[in-house]
């Protein structure tokens, strides 16, 4: 078995010590070598070519982010970031993953208490997930901005969910749609206190409105509404349209925000007016509530492999003939759309095209 080559950058030795007792003790991975900053692990990296990077962003010499943005330039490789500003600087963090960087954690706060071991379990998941990653120079939007659709009916809905890389990747599907596309309702596996930020940068790029949503919240024409991290959000029919309901109940999936819980709620209360998309990320949630919707009469759809940096979910989906369209990353704006103006197909079981 090929272990997992880790190669870890922080200026703090006792994290670079710590980070390596966790790594080294996995049977399937190793700290290859470790670097106090970005100029010494550049040329660590040219040696010992490793699978994935840890990387701090505070640090001497150069930014972490800088030093990332360099990285995926010119050497395109997984990094998970593992910072204290990935706590104090969500900003620093959506920054970090617009750059190309898989995922985040924070370092563990031992002054607080924190549990060493379930954040060393954290850490070596997501270097899993990191490690089976697509890396590569994915680059602007393909599309021009979409005009002149017209919704058909004001109680259409558009669900997407989305996990690893799916920060960059609604960044892509959202940036081209027009003002008047229907309701948009989001579940991105992210953390409580991210997705404010992450939801307010895709409002100052995109041409629809783009908030975190609220308890009770209508769902309304030209705005897309994200699930807080750590609550679930389902939609509920209210007269001629939908309102937003959010809970704290368990994780579903090991998730919440889960995008199973968010599908399903839309299956029951839209069907066939509803069009959804399943996104990147790691794992089998959103897979069965895709496939109901899509017996409820929505069009599906799953994100294409090969523009996927993790095909999991897509590809759960997929085996279930949940989607009935796979897309490519930058025709899935497009694609929903269309759906909206053609008479919607019921679930049949037939075999999924590539668009």
């Amino acid at each position: 078995m090929n272990r997992i080559r880790v190669l870890t950058v922080d200026d703090s030795a006792l994290m670079r010590n710590i980070l390596s007792a966790v790594i080294n003790q996995q049977p399937d991975m190793e700290v290859v070598g470790t670097a106090p900053d970005p100029l010494i692990a550049r040329e660590m990296i040219k040696q010992l070519n490793p699978d994935v990077l840890t990387l701090d962003i505070d640090m001497p010499k150069m930014n972490g982010l800088e030093f990332l943005s360099r990285l995926m330039r010119l050497r395109p490789m997984p990094v998970v970031m593992i910072s204290s500003m990935t706590t104090r600087g969500s900003k620093a963090t959506l920054a970090a993953l617009e750059h190309g960087a898989v995922d985040f954690l924070p370092k563990p706060d031992q002054r607080a208490g924190g549990d060493l071991e379930h954040w060393g379990a954290m850490v070596v998941d997501k270097l899993r997930i990191a490690a089976r990653a697509k890396i590569g120079r994915l680059g602007e939007n393909q599309q021009p901005m979409l005009r002149g659709f017209v919704p058909v009916n004001p109680q259409n809905i558009m669900a997407i969910g989305s996990s690893t890389g799916g920060t960059e990747a609604l960044r892509r599907v959202l940036m081209p749609l027009p003002p008047n596309v229907p309701g948009i309702v989001i579940a991105q596996h992210m953390p409580a206190g991210f997705t404010r930020s992450f939801a307010q940068r895709l409002d100052s790029l995109c041409q629809i409105s783009v908030h975190e949503a609220q308890d009770g919240e209508p769902v309304h024409s030209g705005v897309a509404l994200i699930a807080p991290g750590d609550k679930h959000m389902e939609i509920v029919r209210q007269g001629k349209g939908y309102v937003v309901s959010l809970n704290d109940t368990a994780p579903v999936n090991r998730h919440r925000p889960s995008v199973d819980v968010l599908f399903n709620s839309v299956a029951k209360q839209a069907g066939k007016l509803a069009s959804a998309a399943i996104l990147t990320g790691m794992g089998n949630d959103g897979a069965h509530g895709l496939l109901a919707l899509r017996k409820a009469g929505a069009f599906t759809l799953a994100q294409s492999e090969a523009t996927c940096v993790v095909f999991g979910m897509p590809r759960e989906a997929i085996a279930l003939e949940a989607a009935q369209d796979i897309v490519d990353l930058d025709n899935i704006s497009l694609r929903l759309l269309e759906s909206f103006t053609h008479n919607k197909t019921r679930y049949s079981g037939e075999n999924t095209n590539v668009r």
